[in-house]
C-alpha cells in the first residue's frame, strides 16, 4: 500500500481576513479521495484550528497568549473536523481526530502506541487527521509547528513522500515576489547553503516558516523519504505532483538512502534529547566515514546532562556543531567512567545513530 502524508498549513486554509477557506478544505478532500481511488493511503496534517477558533470567538483582552491559544485551538478543532467530515462524507470516507503532544513521541513506548493507533485507523479506511493538542500543549513541550509534527508522522509511518503545502512554490534564491529570485527545484543532501535564502518570516495564523520546512524536510529527506514543498493554493496540486511531479513548479529534498525504522525516528527526534555528548575530531572523521562505524567512549570528550540507558543524546563535535542524534547503550555513569579509555562497547551503537 502506498503510503504518503500531506500537511497544509494555515495559511493555505485561512483567507487574509482570518476566515476558513472552505474551498481549499474541500480541494484537499477531493485530492485525497481520488488518491484513495489509486491505492494511496494518507494522513493529512492539518493546521487552522486556532485561526477557526480565533473567527468565532472575541476573547476578553486581559486573556494572556496561552490561555487564548487554549481556548481558540478547542473551539476551532471541533468546527473544523466538522467542515472536514462534511465534505469527505460526500466521498463516502470517514475520518478521525488524532491530537499529539510532543511528549507522544519522548519514549519508543509512546510512539509505537501511536503507530499503531495510526495503522489501525488507516488499515479501517479512516483519514486520521492530526493535529497538535494546543488545548494542553504549552509552550516548552509544544512543537515547533506543525511542519514537524508532520516530519515526524511521515517518519513513524514509513510514508513513500511527505508533501509540505504552503502559500507559495517552494523555496527560492530571494523573496519570492523578487523577480530575479529563481525557484530551487531540487535540493540534495546539505541544506545550510539554503538558509542564506530563506526569510524568516512565519505564518499569520501559525508559527511556521520556510526556514522550519528546510530543516524537517532535510532531516526526512536524508531518512530516505522524499519531501516535496509546493502551493497548496493551487488546487489538485498533490494530484498532479503524484502524476507528473516534474510538471509542477515546487521544491523536492531528493531522498537518501532508506533508513532503518529506529533511525528515521531519530531523525524525527530531534528537541527529545536528554543529554549532550561532545566528541574530539577522531571520533567525528570516525562517523563520517563511508563506514558502519558506532560512537565508542574513546572518542567522547564530554558529557553535558544526565542520561540513562535507551535515552536520546546529541552529538556535538568541538566546534559546537551539531552531527547527530543517538540512543545511549548504556547510562551516563558508565560513559563517565570508560570515557578516553579503550576496549568499552559502543556507547551508541551504530544502528541506533541518525548523522545529519
Amino acid at each position: 500500500m502506498k503510503r504518503i502524508c500531506i500537511k497544509i498549513g494555515s495559511n493555505v486554509l485561512t483567507r487574509s481576513n482570518g476566515q476558513i477557506n472552505k474551498e481549499r478544505i474541500k480541494n484537499i478532500v477531493f485530492q485525497i479521495s481520488e488518491l484513495h481511488k489509486l491505492g494511496y493511503q494518507c494522513m493529512l496534517v492539518s493546521s487552522g484550528a486556532v485561526a477557526v477558533g480565533r473567527s468565532k470567538i472575541e476573547l476578553d483582552k486581559k486573556t494572556d497568549t496561552i490561555s487564548a491559544r487554549q481556548v481558540w485551538s478547542s473551539i476551532g478543532q471541533v468546527k473544523l473536523l466538522n467542515i472536514y467530515s462534511t465534505y469527505l462524507r460526500k466521498h463516502d470516507l470517514q475520518c478521525a481526530q488524532v491530537l499529539v503532544t510532543k511528549e507522544d513521541f519522548r519514549t519508543r513506548e509512546h510512539y509505537l502506541n501511536m503507530k499503531n493507533c495510526l495503522n489501525s485507523l488507516l488499515s479501517n479506511n479512516v483519514l486520521p487527521i492530526i493535529n497538535e493538542n494546543d488545548a494542553v500543549s504549552v509552550t516548552a513541550l509544544m512543537f515547533t509547528d506543525n511542519d514537524e509534527l508532520s516530519g515526524l508522522i511521515a517518519s513513524m509511518m514509513d510514508c513513500k513522500a511527505l508533501y509540505l503545502l504552503s502559500n507559495i512554490n517552494g523555496i527560492y534564491t530571494g523573496h519570492p515576489e523578487d523577480a530575479n529570485s529563481k525557484l530551487l527545484k531540487t535540493v540534495h543532501g546539505d541544506i545550510n547553503r539554503l538558509k542564506q535564502y530563506i526569510t524568516t518570516k512565519k505564518s499569520n495564523f501559525g508559527r511556521g516558516g520556510m526556514l522550519t520546512k528546510c530543516s524537517i524536510a532535510g532531516r526526512i529527506a536524508k531518512s530516505g523519504i522524499p519531501v516535496h514543498i509546493a502551493n497548496g493554493l493551487h488546487d489538485n496540486v498533490v494530484l498532479e505532483l503524484i502524476r507528473n511531479a516534474g510538471n509542477v513548479d515546487h521544491t523536492e529534498f531528493i531522498a537518501s538512502k532508506k533508513a532503518s525504522t529506529v533511525k528515521q525516528w531519530l531523525a524525527g527526534s530531534d528537541g527529545f534529547e536528554k543529554a549532550q555528548i561532545i566528541i574530539n575530531q577522531g571520533a567525528e572523521e570516525a562517523l563520517n566515514s563511508n563506514s558502519a562505524t558506532s560512537l565508542l567512549p574513546i572518542g567522547v570528550m564530554e558529557l553535558k546532562g544526565s542520561f540513562e540507558k535507551g535515552d536520546i543524546v546529541k552529538i556535538i563535535n568541538t566546534k559546537g556543531d551539531v552531527l547527530g542524534l543517538g540512543k545511549t547503550s548504556y547510562s551516563k555513569a558508565k560513559a563517565e567512567f570508560h570515557m578516553g579509555k579503550t576496549g568499552a562497547r559502543p556507547l551508541v551503537h551504530y544502528d541506533y545513530l541518525f548523522l545529519y
